[in-house]
């Protein structure tokens, strides 16, 4: 059985419109490689580190290599290239989860 991967992401917007054209983007191109939106942009409370993020993303994935395949597709490339032209500052991480049975 696979394991399921999961994305998280933590950002920094510097441009609240230009970041929404990015979501735009990187959401939809997602669906192809199976995610599953947990969380986006909700409620939050920092309780150790940084303050610098305000805005935080976890996204499931039903595999590692999915999750991969995803982040190094041209559409989601295209994305990213986009917000880091001045949308925002993202810190990244795909983390392989544990089997659910």
């Amino acid at each position: 059985m696979m394991k399921p991967a999961y994305w998280i992401a933590r950002s920094k917007v510097i441009d609240p419109e230009q970041y929404l054209e990015y979501v735009k983007r990187a959401g939809p191109a997602s669906q192809n490689y199976g995610a599953r939106i947990l969380s986006r942009g909700g409620r939050f409370e920092t309780l150790e580190g940084t303050l610098e993020f305000q805005r935080f993303v976890l996204v499931e994935y039903p595999s590692f290599d999915a999750a991969m395949e995803f982040y190094y597709s041209q559409a989601y490339q295209e994305a990213a290239a986009f917000r880091r032209a001045g949308a925002g500052i993202n810190e990244l991480v795909i983390v392989e989860g544990e089997d659910s049975g």
